[in-house]
């Protein structure tokens, strides 16, 4: 058994903080910056699931085209930005260089590229649905492209803080390992 009257850390005023260890600050940098890449990741997986399922939808005949509209060109290719959302979560859980970088250039590839296509092609329709108030694709009753514009506009935000933040990633991992190597 322990005795209640063992040692016992003096009374301090508070400042013996100074000789403690202290987490370096490209840890705390990584870590919080893999976690706002998660969340992106996360929030990226659920605007693909919504062009997928449009996609699958309209191709398998789930419901009436007059219901969910064939999906625009720049869908297709933009399925293949499940490519940089994988090498993204790979990379994450042991700071993957490799993965990371490959992430960034699929997602200008992938995702970023489609998108860019995919509002020169809707902006003649856009267009006619602006000046002349006539939509003939419709997803749920809305004008099919203004739901995939509404998509696009939240898909470019999220492709865009995913590579600033994998940057930013990238720069910390990269630094760490230089660090490493002069030591």
């Amino acid at each position: 058994m322990t005795s209640r009257a063992g040692h016992k850390a003096p009374v301090t005023n508070g400042s013996d903080f100074k000789n403690r260890e202290k987490v370096a600050p490209h840890y705390q940098m990584s870590a919080s910056l893999k976690s706002e890449v998660r969340r992106l990741n996360i929030v990226h997986l659920l605007v693909w699931l919504l062009v997928a399922a449009q996609v699958v939808v309209s191709h398998f005949n789930l419901v009436s085209h007059d219901t969910v509209s064939m999906p625009y060109q720049w869908e297709y290719p933009y399925l293949l930005s499940m490519v940089p959302l994988l090498c993204s979560s790979l990379s994450l859980p042991k700071s993957n260089i490799s993965y990371l970088v490959l992430s960034m250039i699929s997602a200008g590839l992938f995702s970023v590229a489609p998108l860019i296509y995919g509002g020169m092609e809707m902006f003649p329709v856009a267009q006619q649905l602006y000046r002349h108030g006539k939509a003939y694709r419709f997803i749920f009753g809305f004008s099919a492209v203004t739901v995939m514009y509404l998509i696009m506009v939240v898909a470019i935000q999220v492709h865009a803080w995913q590579l600033y933040y994998m940057k930013r990633l990238l720069d910390s991992w990269f630094n760490a390992t230089q660090e490493k190597k002069k030591k």
